[in-house]
């Protein structure tokens, strides 16, 4: 991967950080408005998605610190891929998955979600998913 690449994902997830729990908003609404079948692998309870945006950021977080380091960062990936099979998640979930981060990403940051930066998030989600689908599937 491109330190380019890694640059541009880093600083432009430092600017989400600060809306990390209207961005998990964002993207679960996203999520359930591309594919509504998905909402059945998520809890019931709005404390309950609270709780599920958290987790979805801090690992967001963690996953675009570790683009410095991929050979640390592979092996986190590969068990999460492994843990969301138990979830019921399916090979074509990641793609409706893709699809809402890039658009959560482009409601969050607006202007400075330039097509570089969509690039740059494009082909980091496309790692990191293809690893995750590969130790699963």
């Amino acid at each position: 991967m491109e330190a380019k690449t890694i640059t541009l994902v880093q600083e432009s997830f430092e600017k989400v950080k600060p809306i990390a729990p209207t961005a998990a908003e964002i993207f679960y609404s996203k999520l359930f408005e591309l594919d509504p079948k998905l909402k059945q692998l998520f809890p019931n309870s709005t404390e309950a998605m609270k709780e599920q945006g958290n987790k979805l950021m801090t690992m967001l977080a963690a996953a675009v610190a570790g683009l410095s380091n991929l050979d640390a960062l592979i092996p986190v990936l590969q068990d999460l891929g492994k843990r969301h099979v138990a979830y019921n998640v399916k090979e074509s979930h990641y793609d409706t998955v893709g699809a809402a981060l890039l658009g959560t990403l482009e409601a969050g940051l607006g202007d400075d979600f330039t097509p570089e930066v969509k690039g740059a998030w494009a082909n980091v989600y496309g790692v990191m998913s293809g690893v995750m689908i590969k130790a699963s599937y």
